[in-house]
Formats: C-alpha cells, structure tokens, sequence
C-alpha cells in the first residue's frame, strides 16, 4: 500500500490508496493550532456581539465562552479541517472528482488543548496512458429523413399537445396520479410523494413508478379507479444513485387520486397554435427540426464510435462498487445527452430508469468513459467558451420548443448546469479528434448493419 507523509508547520498529513480511485487522508492538528485557532474566533465574536449590560465588544470573555461557545467550536472546526484537507490535496497534487460529504467533517471532535484527528476518504482520477488520438476509423452515416418519420412525430405533438380528460377508471395508456410511499423491508421510508405520477402500460407488463422500472407493474397496478389503493412489490435497482435502495426489497403503498386519458390534439389545433396558414406549414416546421436532429444524432453515434474506441484500447482499475456520487454523475451525463438530442421529456424518465436497472459492466463502462474523456480533454487542453455554453442552450431550446431563459432556469433548479458545462467539453474534445479520424461516409442502412455485425 503506498503511503505519504507530509509535515507541514503545523499538521501532519498522510495520504494513502483506499482502493481504485480512492486516496485516505489522515490528518493530525496539534493542540496549539487548534487552541490558536479556537482564540481567533473568539476574538472576532467578542468583537462583533452585543450582551445586554456591555458595550459591543466589551463582554467579560466568560460571559462570551458561554453564550458562543458551540458557535466558536464550529468555526475553529470549520477553517480548521478545511485548510487541512485543503492543504492535503494541494501538497499531494491529488485530482479530487467532488468534495467529501459535509457530514464527515461535521462529526470531528475539536476541544481546547487537544489535537483534532480525521480520516476521510476521496474519489480521484485514476492514472493511465491515453493511446494515439489520430486517425481513428469511424463511420459517418447519411442523416436523410426516413420516410413516415414526419407524420409519426406530428402524432406525437399531438398527444403532447391534447386535452387531459378526466375520468373515474382508467384502460392500458392512461395516466393515473395518486400518493406514493417507498419503504424497505426494514420500513424505512425512502420517498413519501403527493401527486406521483404514473402510466399505466399500453402493452406488455412492464411499467415505471418512482423511476424504477418494474417487470410485472400491470400485473400489479391493473386498471384502477379514483381512490384505490395498491400495494406494488419491486427491487432495488443495483446502480440507483441512492445506495440505501440498491438490492433492497421495496414496497410502493399508492393511492389514486385522479386519472387521466390525452385526447390528442386536432391538426387544425395545431396550425393555429404555433400561427401557421396551413398544414403544410406545420409539417414544414416538424421537417425541419426532424432533420436537426438527424444531423445531432449524426453527431452523435460519431462520437460513440470514437468513445468506444478509446474506452476498448484502455485498462485501469475502477472503483469496485459505484458510490451514490459515481451512479448520480452517470445518470446525469446521461440525462444531458438525451435532452441534447431532443428526446421527449417523458421517454428520458423510462431511459433513465433503464440506467438504473442497467447492469454493473453498463454502469462502470459510463463512468470509465467520463475518467477517459476528462484525461483527453487536459490532454488536449480544451478550454470552454462563455459562448458555447450559450450556444448548446440554444440548440437545447430549440428541441424541446422552449425559451433559452426557461433552459436555463430549468438546469439551475434541477443542478445540470454543471453537468452541461461538462457535456460541452467532453463533445469539444470528441469533436477535435474527430477532426483527425479517418471518416466513412456510408448509407444508414450499411451504418447499422456493420455496428451490427461489430456488436455481434
């Protein structure tokens, strides 16, 4: 096991390997540095307190240690664990992916006159050598509409667009909202949920709720009515981003509070909608964004080719189980790429339920492509631009028919905006070695049937 010390004026600091992409800090502070520290923040409270019967900052220090003592203990805790894990990474050159949770640190002890020790553990990028960049063989297929691909996607504004009429029962297709409650075979409440939202399947068993894919979900919701109550057996995803449920035997208790059937929306309905003089002004719109996102998807399965190539001539250790962090990152890379290539909303749900359900290899093959990419772009020295930021919302806005400022709002508020940062600099680096491949332009019928036969 490989082992560093490092002795600084005031902490000793060790560092060691906690396993595949993962280093164990251990850190002493002496008594003095924290008695010091615990002095400074005592100073600056009794400076800035007012305690009725004194003049502001003239308190009696006893007076001051009562009332603020926790105060003072969080704060000398606070910078002094901070600096040190700060000072750990720094003199160690360690390439940390996130911070530790704040509970770790929340729980050391500090009191005057006596050392504070602390362990934690960090995920960082593992080590390992990129091969050559240039001249990669990949495909480039032809991005022509298929035919019928118009009229499908105006069937589906239709329903996206139509009426919800409310009823009393509910048939295969219907969306049913209601109280949703998960627990565990323990009975730990995991999601207590008012307003879940469910479709019950239009064909076959299997259907999602809570975002878990469940293989006999009809066989166990049926066809309810407003009011019933159901109990719903699933499992535990093996990569859901919340450990706590990987495995587990999960009840859902749900009660139907309303259900719904779309009634699509007429053609004519729509021409007035978006102000078009006639149909074909309709299908002209949906032509045109069909075909952008034939050209992104083009793109797309361009950056696959050279993702896989990459992934296939490099080995390294990767971590032996996926933290909650690690499966939350993949889904969310994930997430980005299907909002970036216009997917509807409701289909991203299903595909980000399948992730979870995915199996291990699946889910360490994501997170090997993220180590990968990330190497790649240092290597390359890709920089990202304010404006291509900007650009990406855009193009974002645009799928999904929307106002740039409301994707905006939405990545603020769902925490993607870093996610997005990260897409665009991964798809930049992909997109700089692309430019040095070797590119086959062939038909979509020769592109599918050679990544056939490649996955065969």
């Amino acid at each position: 096991m490989n082992r560093k010390n490092i002795m600084s004026d005031t902490n000793t600091i060790t560092v060691e390997e906690a396993g595949p992409c993962r280093k164990r800090i251990s850190v002493e502070i002496p008594a003095d540095t924290v008695d010091n520290q615990m002095e400074v923040a005592f100073g600056a409270v009794a400076e800035q307190v007012s305690i009725p019967g004194f003049r502001k900052g003239h308190a009696p220090r006893r007076l001051v240690e009562k009332r603020y003592a926790s105060y003072v203990t969080d704060e000398t805790r606070s910078r002094l664990v901070s600096q040190a894990y700060e000072q750990a990474v720094r003199d160690n050159d360690l390439k940390v992916l996130g911070q530790p949770p704040a509970e770790v640190f929340e729980s050391i002890e500090v009191e005057s006159g006596k050392p504070v020790n602390f362990e934690v553990e960090v995920e960082v990028m593992p080590e390992f050598e990129l091969p050559e960049l240039k001249g990669i063989k990949v495909l480039k297929p032809d991005a022509t509409l298929p035919d019928g691909v118009v009229d499908e996607e105006i069937k589906k504004i239709s329903i996206n667009e139509g009426s919800l009429d409310e009823r009393e029962d509910s048939d295969r297709g219907d969306y049913v909202t209601g109280n949703a409650v998960m627990t565990d075979s323990d009975g730990t409440e995991h999601y207590n949920i008012e307003g879940a939202v469910v479709q019950i399947p239009e064909e076959g068993d299997e259907g999602m709720i809570l975002g878990v894919i469940v293989p006999d979900f009809f066989k166990q919701i049926g066809t309810p009515k407003v009011g019933d109550k159901i109990t719903i057996k699933l499992k535990g995803p093996k990569n859901h981003e919340v450990e706590a449920l990987r495995g587990k035997d999960l009840t859902v208790e749900y009660e139907t509070t309303k259900v719904y059937r779309i009634v699509p929306a007429l053609i004519t309905d729509l021409v007035a909608k978006y102000g078009f003089n006639d149909e074909e002004q309709l299908k002209e719109m949906v032509t045109n964004q069909l075909q952008q996102r034939a050209e992104v998807q083009q793109q797309s399965v361009m950056r696959q080719q050279i993702i896989k190539h990459l992934s296939d001539a490099v080995e390294f250790d990767l971590p032996e189980g996926l933290t909650s962090q690690q499966a939350a990152r993949n889904l969310q890379r994930r997430r980005m790429d299907l909002m970036y290539r216009g997917v509807d909303p409701s289909e991203i749900e299903q595909k980000m339920a399948e992730l979870r359900g995915a199996s291990t290899e699946s889910a360490r093959n994501e997170l090997k492509q993220f180590f990968i990419l990330n190497k790649a772009a240092e290597e390359l020295d890709v920089q990202i631009q304010n404006e291509e930021i900007n650009a990406r919302i855009v193009q974002m806005a645009m799928q999904q028919n929307k106002r740039p400022e409301q994707v905006v709002e939405e990545l603020q508020k769902s925490g993607q905006a870093q996610t997005l940062m990260q897409q665009v600099r991964e798809h930049k680096t992909i997109d700089q070695i692309l430019s040095d491949a070797e590119v086959e332009e062939v038909s979509a019928d020769e592109f599918n049937k050679k990544m056939g036969n490649e996955a065969e």
